[in-house]
Protein backbone atom coordinates (compact mmCIF):
# COMPACT_ATOMS: atom_id res chain seq x y z
CA UNK A 1 0.00 0.00 0.00
CA UNK A 2 1.21 3.48 -0.57
CA UNK A 3 -0.22 6.91 -0.31
CA UNK A 4 0.89 9.57 -2.94
CA UNK A 5 -0.27 13.19 -1.96
CA UNK A 6 0.35 16.00 -4.21
CA UNK A 7 -0.30 19.59 -2.13
CA UNK A 8 -2.32 22.78 -3.74
CA UNK A 9 -5.28 24.61 -3.57
CA UNK A 10 -8.96 23.15 -4.89
CA UNK A 11 -9.99 26.60 -6.54
CA UNK A 12 -9.90 26.61 -10.03
CA UNK A 13 -8.42 30.73 -9.97
CA UNK A 14 -4.92 28.39 -8.04
CA UNK A 15 -5.10 25.90 -10.92
CA UNK A 16 -2.06 27.55 -12.79
CA UNK A 17 0.05 28.80 -9.31
CA UNK A 18 3.62 27.59 -8.61
CA UNK A 19 1.82 26.35 -5.33
CA UNK A 20 -0.22 24.13 -7.32
CA UNK A 21 2.99 22.12 -8.78
CA UNK A 22 1.81 18.88 -6.11
CA UNK A 23 -1.59 18.43 -7.45
CA UNK A 24 0.19 18.99 -11.06
CA UNK A 25 1.99 15.74 -10.47
CA UNK A 26 -0.18 13.72 -8.37
CA UNK A 27 -2.96 14.31 -11.90
CA UNK A 28 0.61 12.72 -13.52
CA UNK A 29 1.06 10.73 -11.12
CA UNK A 30 -2.42 8.90 -11.58
CA UNK A 31 -2.23 9.28 -15.60
CA UNK A 32 0.54 7.08 -15.20
CA UNK A 33 -1.01 4.57 -13.61
CA UNK A 34 -4.40 4.62 -15.81
CA UNK A 35 -6.71 6.39 -13.13
CA UNK A 36 -8.58 9.34 -12.42
CA UNK A 37 -9.68 11.09 -9.35
CA UNK A 38 -13.26 9.73 -9.13
CA UNK A 39 -13.96 10.24 -5.19
CA UNK A 40 -13.74 12.54 -2.05
CA UNK A 41 -13.02 11.36 1.22
CA UNK A 42 -11.09 12.77 4.05
CA UNK A 43 -10.91 15.99 2.66
CA UNK A 44 -9.33 15.21 -0.62
CA UNK A 45 -9.87 14.29 -3.80
CA UNK A 46 -8.60 10.54 -4.18
CA UNK A 47 -7.82 8.33 -7.28
CA UNK A 48 -6.85 4.68 -6.56
CA UNK A 49 -4.83 2.20 -8.99
CA UNK A 50 -2.93 -1.33 -8.39
CA UNK A 51 0.99 -1.59 -9.42
CA UNK A 52 2.13 -5.13 -8.52
CA UNK A 53 -0.81 -6.18 -6.66
CA UNK A 54 -0.57 -3.54 -4.35
CA UNK A 55 -2.62 -0.22 -3.72
CA UNK A 56 -2.26 2.83 -4.40
CA UNK A 57 -3.88 5.68 -3.37
CA UNK A 58 -2.65 8.94 -4.87
CA UNK A 59 -4.40 12.02 -3.18
CA UNK A 60 -4.89 15.87 -3.71
CA UNK A 61 -5.96 17.27 -0.69
CA UNK A 62 -9.06 19.56 -0.38
CA UNK A 63 -8.49 21.48 2.74
CA UNK A 64 -6.24 24.14 0.91
CA UNK A 65 -2.51 24.16 1.35
CA UNK A 66 -2.19 25.78 4.80
CA UNK A 67 -4.18 22.81 6.46
CA UNK A 68 -2.93 19.70 4.38
CA UNK A 69 -1.85 18.21 7.24
CA UNK A 70 -6.05 17.11 7.93
CA UNK A 71 -6.47 15.79 4.78
CA UNK A 72 -3.14 13.55 5.35
CA UNK A 73 -3.87 12.49 8.57
CA UNK A 74 -7.51 11.18 7.90
CA UNK A 75 -5.87 9.48 5.13
CA UNK A 76 -3.17 7.68 7.15
CA UNK A 77 -5.49 6.62 9.18
CA UNK A 78 -8.58 5.72 6.63
CA UNK A 79 -5.79 3.78 4.40
CA UNK A 80 -3.94 2.40 6.99
CA UNK A 81 -0.49 3.93 6.06
CA UNK A 82 2.78 3.83 8.04
CA UNK A 83 4.91 6.58 7.24
CA UNK A 84 7.34 4.79 4.87
CA UNK A 85 4.30 4.48 2.73
CA UNK A 86 3.83 7.69 2.30
CA UNK A 87 5.19 10.07 -0.79
CA UNK A 88 4.53 14.20 -0.21
CA UNK A 89 5.20 16.15 -3.36
CA UNK A 90 4.69 19.90 -3.26
CA UNK A 91 6.33 22.86 -5.14
CA UNK A 92 9.44 24.87 -2.95
CA UNK A 93 10.45 28.20 -3.00
CA UNK A 94 14.33 26.89 -1.67
CA UNK A 95 14.99 25.19 -5.24
CA UNK A 96 15.43 26.79 -8.35
CA UNK A 97 12.79 26.59 -10.84
CA UNK A 98 12.18 23.31 -12.57
CA UNK A 99 14.48 20.94 -10.31
CA UNK A 100 13.01 18.18 -8.78
CA UNK A 101 14.69 17.03 -5.44
CA UNK A 102 13.41 13.72 -3.18
CA UNK A 103 14.56 13.15 0.10
CA UNK A 104 13.55 10.50 2.59
CA UNK A 105 13.07 12.64 5.43
CA UNK A 106 13.26 16.36 6.44
CA UNK A 107 11.64 19.56 7.90
CA UNK A 108 9.16 21.83 6.24
CA UNK A 109 11.72 24.47 5.29
CA UNK A 110 9.53 27.64 4.13
CA UNK A 111 6.92 25.43 3.47
CA UNK A 112 3.60 26.13 5.12
CA UNK A 113 1.60 22.87 3.63
CA UNK A 114 4.23 20.60 4.90
CA UNK A 115 4.56 22.71 7.78
CA UNK A 116 0.78 21.67 8.39
CA UNK A 117 1.39 17.61 7.56
CA UNK A 118 3.88 17.46 10.19
CA UNK A 119 2.48 18.60 12.51
CA UNK A 120 -0.99 16.68 11.91
CA UNK A 121 0.73 13.65 11.54
CA UNK A 122 3.34 14.17 14.36
CA UNK A 123 5.91 12.68 11.60
CA UNK A 124 8.49 14.05 9.55
CA UNK A 125 10.23 10.30 8.15
CA UNK A 126 8.64 9.90 5.03
CA UNK A 127 9.71 10.34 1.31
CA UNK A 128 9.09 13.90 -0.25
CA UNK A 129 9.26 14.89 -3.41
CA UNK A 130 9.71 19.07 -3.71
CA UNK A 131 9.64 20.53 -7.11
CA UNK A 132 11.61 23.86 -7.21
CA UNK A 133 10.22 26.75 -7.90
CA UNK A 134 11.99 29.49 -7.52
CA UNK A 135 12.99 32.44 -10.01
CA UNK A 136 16.36 34.35 -9.20
CA UNK A 137 14.50 37.22 -11.55
CA UNK A 138 11.79 38.03 -10.10
CA UNK A 139 11.78 39.91 -6.45
CA UNK A 140 8.23 39.16 -4.84
CA UNK A 141 7.00 38.58 -1.66
CA UNK A 142 7.16 34.52 -1.34
CA UNK A 143 3.09 34.42 -0.16
CA UNK A 144 2.53 36.67 -3.25
CA UNK A 145 5.10 34.94 -5.15
CA UNK A 146 4.16 30.97 -4.53
CA UNK A 147 0.37 32.29 -5.25
CA UNK A 148 1.22 33.79 -8.49
CA UNK A 149 0.41 31.97 -12.30
CA UNK A 150 3.40 30.23 -13.98
CA UNK A 151 5.37 32.35 -16.93
CA UNK A 152 3.43 30.57 -20.12
CA UNK A 153 7.67 30.72 -21.26
CA UNK A 154 8.10 28.14 -18.10
CA UNK A 155 4.81 25.95 -18.45
CA UNK A 156 7.68 22.97 -20.59
CA UNK A 157 10.17 23.30 -17.69
CA UNK A 158 7.53 22.87 -15.17
CA UNK A 159 5.46 20.37 -17.19
CA UNK A 160 8.36 18.02 -17.48
CA UNK A 161 9.63 18.71 -13.50
CA UNK A 162 5.81 17.41 -12.56
CA UNK A 163 6.11 14.63 -14.66
CA UNK A 164 9.60 13.62 -13.47
CA UNK A 165 8.38 14.24 -10.01
CA UNK A 166 5.14 11.90 -10.85
CA UNK A 167 7.20 8.98 -12.05
CA UNK A 168 9.30 9.60 -9.05
CA UNK A 169 6.26 8.74 -7.29
CA UNK A 170 5.46 5.61 -9.11
CA UNK A 171 8.68 4.13 -8.40
CA UNK A 172 8.90 4.30 -5.08
CA UNK A 173 5.33 3.27 -4.83
CA UNK A 174 6.42 0.13 -6.83
CA UNK A 175 9.05 -0.58 -4.26
CA UNK A 176 12.17 1.13 -5.78
CA UNK A 177 14.42 2.11 -2.90
CA UNK A 178 14.70 5.94 -2.50
CA UNK A 179 18.51 6.43 -2.99
CA UNK A 180 18.01 4.79 -6.26
CA UNK A 181 14.99 7.19 -7.27
CA UNK A 182 17.05 9.85 -5.68
CA UNK A 183 20.03 8.76 -8.05
CA UNK A 184 17.54 8.80 -10.70
CA UNK A 185 15.91 12.26 -10.41
CA UNK A 186 17.16 14.61 -7.94
CA UNK A 187 18.87 17.65 -9.62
Amino acid sequence: MYLIVGLGNPEEKYARTFHNMGFLAAADAAELLGVRFKKKECEASVAEAFLAGEKVVIARPLTYMNASGRAVKQLMARYKVSPDELVVIYDDYDLPKGHVRIRPSGSAGTHNGMRSVIAETGISDFARIRIGIRDPEVNIPIMGYVLSDVKKEDYPLFTEACRKAAEAAVALARGERIDLVMGRYNG
